[in-house]
């Protein structure tokens, strides 16, 4: 592959493809707290695309260097965001439900986040696979797009969320919480059908 408009368009196209989850936890997390301070919202969207940076790039050094190991990985993907955004999920849709929707419960903590982030962005490992035939350079160009496109879709996100947050208010975190089950089994099956 060589630098070209088509190389840009597929990676921006390879971005909007795998900040689709980010996306959506991205507006759970806006329903679950309406009031975000832009700078918050700022850190969010920033840790997703921090991730989808990084997966795409540890994957393609896997392929130029530990692929077996990789591989053997890979069937754990589902699993891994299953677990995580369902124990996410589960969390926010059990304080929605008792009506713990407090300043407490509000705030996403640095290691929820941090889970979240993992756990939409894990998939873009196999990405790695994808851009394989790239050079380094082009590898990491590739992987800055995916992220400032994630970025981007995650901001559109939270705003969403925060909107309708603001007038679903009382029952936000069961809506947000239920959304992220929803992703972490539908990762889940399209990692065991695929």
């Amino acid at each position: 592959m060589e630098w070209s408009f088509l190389f840009f368009f597929n990676s921006a196209l390879l971005g909007v493809g795998l900040a689709m989850d980010a996306f959506s936890v991205s507006m759970a997390n806006g329903l679950h707290d309406p009031q975000m301070s832009r700078r918050r919202a700022v850190q969010i969207a920033g840790t997703f695309a921090i991730f989808q940076a990084v997966m795409p790039m540890t994957g393609w050094v896997c392929v130029h260097t530990i692929v077996e190991l990789f591989s053997s990985f890979e069937k754990f993907i589902p699993w891994i965001a299953l677990i995580l955004l369902g124990y996410i999920g589960g969390k926010m849709l059990i304080e929605g439900i008792k009506g713990e929707e407090a300043e407490e419960a509000a705030e996403l903590s640095a290691g929820a986040l941090f889970m979240q982030g993992v756990a939409t962005s894990i998939d873009a490992l196999s990405v790695g696979f994808t851009i394989s035939e790239y050079g380094w350079f082009m590898a990491l160009v590739c992987s800055l797009i995916v992220a400032i496109v994630t970025f981007f879709i995650c901001e559109a996100g939270l705003a969403i969320g925060k909107k309708f947050g603001t007038k679903l208010s009382g029952k936000a975190s069961v809506l947000g919480g239920v959304i992220l089950i929803g992703i972490g089994l539908e990762i889940f099956i399209s990692g065991m059908m695929g």
